[in-house]
Order: structure tokens, then C-alpha cells, then sequence
């Protein structure tokens, strides 16, 4: 998952909303859909990761063996799965980086917790001056325009802040105004996480992404020209092949179709247990279960998991891009799962209506029934929500930018809990939403049982209510993806901008 921005609190006002219609004595998808199931498909990614180098991440055996395991659980279950291969930008840090200032004042920096390695970073080694690009972020945001660039030296190593736009773009400009190295400083509003994201395709110059704090220092020597830095990246950039795997129902109206999806991908930094077994190993149980309800699925049902999202929802871009206009038009709408066992996290759920007013790009038509479905239902069970932004950081996007309406439920990211948070959803106000983001922590144990039973539910009753009727809504015009919406990346996982 890349990174996510969280809105304001929905009040437990919102009225429930009707239970999909069940024969006396069937139970619902979301009581089928029980956590142990969830938490056994979560064992199992990790004892993948535990024999394949820690990871699951797209072009990594890891992947390649989670994929085995749905496809095995799935053709178990019934179904018929395909697999869909493509060929994406791999990428993968072999060493640590190194980062550190040579003057004025000779300070060696700490990876992972001063700083990281942006993805997609060209592996060098450099020391040279640095330069302050755009402090105030004027404009667009710093280092987002080509005039920011002004009378900068060429060798120079570019200190941009971030935010405004991606992390491609400024490395882009970066790169033709001839830094040899990028050192992006978070925002003021996340003082003490380093940067973390991915500049989207391979780039030749070191980019390393460090904390607010460090950044205002580095920022206030730079302008008084005396600052150097030593910057060292050991990367391997080329071109591998993962996989989407798609399934769907044998039953229900094929040209209504309900799209149910998750990321399968971890990070190369760890197993991916949260983000996103959390959300794969849901969607797989609600492939499992549904069967069972099967007289009220009236709507086919499509679950998808999605390879190379962490690389900037490559599996999602490449799927929706390669459907014939038929096939968009059949996909009544998308739920998207991603991270939703945040161990101190929240019940976020997407803003479909666009009340938030913070949305990248406008929901399409449809978008805020959705929404509705899922706080209905948790109004039903007197469990508070927040409003969730679409950021454009995961594998919903490739969906709205086909007109094609999306929600879902997670639980964040490494955005810190507030006191009002912690005071309405519990955990401790302070601490990131999962401290073990993008991290080899993200274990089988770094998950909140709680809040993934709770958001698995929910996400199993809108599954059965979306089966069960589809509102008929007007569809926006499919959307051109702009570089804000359909390349912004998190994050929903690893941001980019």
C-alpha cells in the first residue's frame, strides 16, 4: 500500500441501510467470512516470505509463490483463474545506502530511521554541494516547475521538499537541470518520518528521501552555500514480469459486474503481512465464502489481485488499460482493499461523495453509494468511521480514471494517530497508524485483529449487497489520467509526491 491521507470523523447519525435479503436461517457473506480464515492466509504469506528472502515484492520468488497459493486456493474453491502477465520496471535496493553531510558539520546519517532510498533510484556515489530548491514550495511545490531550477549548478545535489506533485516529476526536472543526486525532506506535517515512495521509472542520479527536521537544518546550511553531502545508492533497475490473477463467479448477470481487489505485492523491505495480506487475504476468504450465498448473487462477481502495485499500481494500470470498451462498460463498480490491520490504526472508508472536498480527482458517478453502503453499516453497528481521501495512491485509481465508480475500506498508513483518534478508535495518539509501514516488521503478528475482523466484515456485506442489486447510475466520462491522479503514488501505497 502507498501512502494514504485520512479525513474527518463520520458521526454514528447515517441510518442502516437494508441487509441484502437471506432465506430464515442463511447467514450473511460477512458472518461466513470469519478472521481465522483470514489470519491462516496471513500465516501463509508469511512462512513465503520466511523461505524467499523476506519478501513478497513483484519480479521476487516470494510473489511468485503467493500468486501459486491463490491460484491453488481458488481453483479449490471452484473457480477458474487466470493469470495475466506483464512486464513491469523492477526495482531493488542491493545495500543500504549511505547519506551523510561532509560540511560544514560532518554528520553520518541512519537508514531507516534519518533516511531511505526513494524507488527507482540510479545506483552512484557522490559528494558535492547542495542545493535548496524552491524552499517555500512556492507554485506548484518544490522542484515541480522547471523555473525552479533557476541558476542552479550543475553537479549540485538537489534538496527538494516534498509535495505538490510526483516524485517523477521532480526528479525529472531535477535531472535535466543536472543534479547528480536528489535528497527529498519530508513535509512539515510529518516531522519525524523519513520520505518514502518511488520516483515511478528507473532514474540514473541517487534519490534519498529524509525527515522534516533534518530537511529544515540541511535547507538553512545549503542557503548559506557552505553545505556538502556524500550520497551512496547500490540499485538494480531492469525489467522483470509479474502477475495479476483474476477470478470470478460461474453465476450471476455477467454484464453486471461487481470487481472485488487487493494488492498481492509487498515491498522488498519485508513479508507485506498488513499491507497487503491483510487486504489479499480478505478478498480471497470472500472468494471462498461466497459460494455459499449463492442464490442471492444476482450480480457476476470478479476478485482480483493485483501484482507490481507497490511499483505505482502497475498490475490495475495494465489491467483496466487492456479491456475493450464492452468489458469497462460490464464492471458495475471496483472495492478496493488495502492495508485494512493496522495495528494502531482506524475504520477509514473511501470518500465516495467527495464531502472532504480533498479528493485528487472527483469520484465518478456511484462513488458515493458506495461510501454510503459501507457507513450504513457500520452506523448499524455503532462503530465510528473517518473519511477517507482518494489520493490516487492505489489500485482504485485505474478504475476511476475509466469512469468506473470505487470505494473501500483501510486502516492507514505511517501517518500518526491524533489524541481525537486515539480518543474515538482507541490505540495510542502519537504513533504511526502501522510503525511497521514498508518495513521488515510487517509481520504476521503486526496486525490488529480487531479492526481487520471489523473491516472484513464490512467489506464482505458491501461484496453481498453490490451482489445482491447494483443502482443503476449514470457513468462520468472515462477520464484522461493526469500525472496528479493516475501516477500520484502512495500507497495505498509508497507515495510519490
Amino acid at each position: 500500500m502507498r501512502k494514504i491521507a485520512i479525513g474527518t470523523l463520520i458521526g454514528l447519525a447515517a441510518t442502516l441501510g437494508a441487509t441484502p435479503s437471506a432465506n430464515a436461517g442463511t447467514p450473511s457473506l460477512a458472518d461466513l467470512v470469519q478472521l481465522k480464515d483470514i489470519r491462516t492466509h496471513q500465516l501463509a504469506f508469511q512462512t513465503i516470505a520466511n523461505n524467499n528472502g523476506g519478501n513478497r515484492a513483484s519480479g521476487e520468488v516470494g510473489f511468485e509463490k503467493s500468486a501459486n497459493y491463490i491460484v491453488a486456493k481458488l481453483t479449490l474453491a471452484g473457480y477458474k483463474p487466470t493469470i495475466q502477465r506483464f512486464a513491469f520496471p523492477f526495482y531493488k535496493e542491493v545495500t543500504p545506502s549511505v547519506f551523510a553531510q561532509t560540511a560544514p558539520s560532518p554528520t553520518s546519517y541512519t537508514h531507516g530511521t534519518d533516511y531511505r532510498t526513494l524507488d527507482y533510484s540510479g545506483a552512484g556515489d557522490v559528494t558535492a554541494a547542495a542545493v535548496a530548491v524552491d524552499p517555500d514550495a512556492a507554485g506548484l511545490g518544490s522542484g515541480c516547475e522547471a523555473d525552479d531550477f533557476a541558476g542552479f549548478t550543475t553537479g549540485s545535489i538537489a534538496l527538494i521538499r516534498r509535495g505538490g506533485c510526483t516524485f517523477e516529476v521532480k526528479t525529472d526536472n531535477a535531472q535535466k537541470a543536472g543534479a547528480s543526486a536528489v535528497a527529498y525532506y519530508q513535509r512539515p506535517d510529518v516531522p519525524d518520518a523519513p520520505v518514502e515512495g518511488t520516483a515511478l521509472r528507473p532514474f540514473t542520479i541517487p534519490l534519498i528521501g529524509f525527515t522534516n527536521k533534518l530537511g529544515v537544518e540541511l535547507v538553512q546550511a545549503a542557503k548559506a552555500g557552505d553545505l556538502k553531502l556524500h550520497i551512496k545508492t547500490d540499485t538494480i533497475s531492469e525489467q522483470r514480469t509479474t502477475s495479476n490473477i483474476v477470478a470470478e463467479t460461474a453465476y450471476g448477470n455477467p454484464d453486471r459486474v461487481v470487481t472485488v481487489g487487493a494488492h498481492l505485492d509487498s515491498v522488498a523491505a519485508g513479508p507485506g503481512i498488513n499491507d497487503n495480506g491483510s487486504g489479499a487475504g480478505t478478498v480471497l476468504t470472500i472468494a471462498q465464502k461466497i459460494g455459499e450465498i449463492r442464490g442471492r448473487v444476482n450480480n457476476r462477481v470478479r476478485f482480483t489481485f493485483w501484482g507490481a502495485e507497490e511499483g505505482g499500481d502497475l498490475g490495475s494500470k495494465y489491467y483496466v488499460a487492456n479491456l475493450s470498451a464492452e468489458e469497462k462498460a460490464k464492471i458495475a463498480l471496483y472495492l478496493n482493499l488495502d492495508m485494512i490491520g493496522s495495528p494502531n490504526g482506524v475504520r477509514g472508508v473511501l470518500d465516495g461523495d467527495d464531502s472532504l472536498g480533498t479528493n485528487s480527482s472527483k469520484p465518478p458517478a456511484g462513488s458515493a453509494a458506495i461510501e454510503k453502503t459501507f457507513t450504513d453499516y457500520y452506523a448499524g453497528r455503532k462503530l465510528p468511521l473517518k473519511q477517507d481521501a482518494f489520493t490516487g495512491t492505489s489500485d482504485y485509481q485505474s478504475f476511476m480514471d475509466a469512469g468506473i465508480p470505487a470505494g473501500g475500506v483501510r486502516s492507514g498508513t505511517d501517518t500518526v494517530k491524533t489524541a481525537e483518534e486515539a480518543a474515538v478508535f482507541g490505540g495510542t495518539a502519537g504513533v504511526a497508524y502501522d510503525p511497521c509501514y514498508h518495513k521488515a516488521c510487517d509481520t504476521y503478528n503486526n496486525v490488529n485483529t480487531s479492526l481487520l475482523n471489523e473491516l472484513a466484515d464490512g467489506a464482505a456485506y458491501a461484496t453481498e449487497t453490490f451482489a445482491n442489486s447494483v443502482p443503476t447510475v449514470k457513468r462520468d466520462n472515462v477520464r484522461t489520467p493526469t500525472s496528479q491522479t493516475a501516477t500520484q503514488t502512495g500507497e495505498d501505497h509508497t507515495p510519490a509526491s
